[in-house]
């Protein structure tokens, strides 16, 4: 809580009563401009674990910490649940002000929107039958792979040299179900929705095995995803704010604790990739920026 009575001992100036009406005053400060005033609208495609609704109000990883974050800005979350491909373009067009769900950092996206800090980080996985070890792009020669359209990766994947097939869902529903079917080889889809699903249907014989890197060839699913909000560009004063909201929730780990109730609390979804590998140093965050992570909170 702010001390107001050492504020005035400290400045000499100001009387209790004057310092007691400027705590007031600064408790009492406008939420950031959004498209409509004191109203967040949020656009999610309700991907569990990361995003969904429940009696009308987000839940999940991400969910939780845009509910959150909402709340400490004075906004009132208005949902709106849509496929991944709309979420984009909705925010992009300034239908909604911001989206959520798994979202990675990558350049193009920077062009149309304007995209917050990491929340946590995931680098790429292949699901798959739980008897095969397919870890490299090059089983993914003659093999087909599944993933939803939209998705940061699918213009490199369709270039991965020898692929058999890449087939595209509207939803990771329809993927999920191919995959346990036996329909595709493999899919690559939300890491945190995966292995709950994973975790939660041992019947369905499947697991995810990371994918070894090959940055120079194939950049985007080389590397380790900054996982980010989505702004409509014009709404800078929400970015920022939410910028300043998510530093608060890396150092008093709230994101480790809301990670951790959907069984997500691996240290490995709180660490950076290294500077050097962190592709959007240099593009929409400055030379010296430092990625948060959370060795404090284990």
């Amino acid at each position: 809580m702010f001390n107001w009575q050492r504020l005035a001992r400290s400045m000499g100036l100001l009387a209790a009563s004057s310092a007691l009406a400027f705590f007031s005053t600064s408790a009492l400060a406008e939420p950031p401009a959004t498209s409509e005033p004191g109203t967040l609208k949020v656009a999610l495609n309700g991907d569990m674990p990361m995003t969904g609704l429940e009696d009308g109000k987000l839940i999940g990883t991400d969910g939780e910490l845009m509910v959150l974050i909402a709340e400490r800005l004075g906004l009132e979350v208005d949902p709106q649940l849509m496929d991944w491909s709309a979420e984009i373009q909705s925010t992009k067009q300034g239908k909604v002000d911001i989206m959520h769900g798994a979202m990675g950092w990558i350049e193009e996206r920077s062009k149309i929107m304007l995209l917050s800090d990491p929340i946590y980080y995931f680098g790429t996985l292949v699901a798959q039958k739980a008897e095969n070890n397919w870890n490299t792009f090059e089983d993914m020669k003659g093999r087909s792979v599944a993933t939803v359209s939209g998705f940061t990766l699918v213009p490199e994947l369709k270039g991965v040299e020898g692929i058999g097939e890449v087939k595209l869902y509207d939803t990771t529903d329809g993927a999920l179900r191919d995959l346990i079917a036996g329909r595709v080889d493999m899919a690559i889809l939300d890491p945190p929705l995966m292995q709950l699903a994973i975790n939660e249907n041992p019947d369905w014989n499947l697991h995810q095995v990371e994918l070894q890197p090959e940055p120079d060839t194939y950049p985007i699913m080389s590397q380790k995803y900054n996982v980010i909000f989505g702004i409509n560009s014009e709404l800078t004063e929400l970015h920022d704010a939410v910028n300043q909201e998510i530093g608060k929730i890396w150092a008093d780990c709230t994101n480790v604790d809301v990670m951790g109730k959907y069984g997500l609390g691996d240290k490995s979804w709180f660490l950076p990739p290294a500077a050097e590998d962190n592709i959007r140093i240099g593009v929409d965050r400055p030379e010296d920026w430092q990625a948060p992570n959370a060795d404090h909170c284990f």
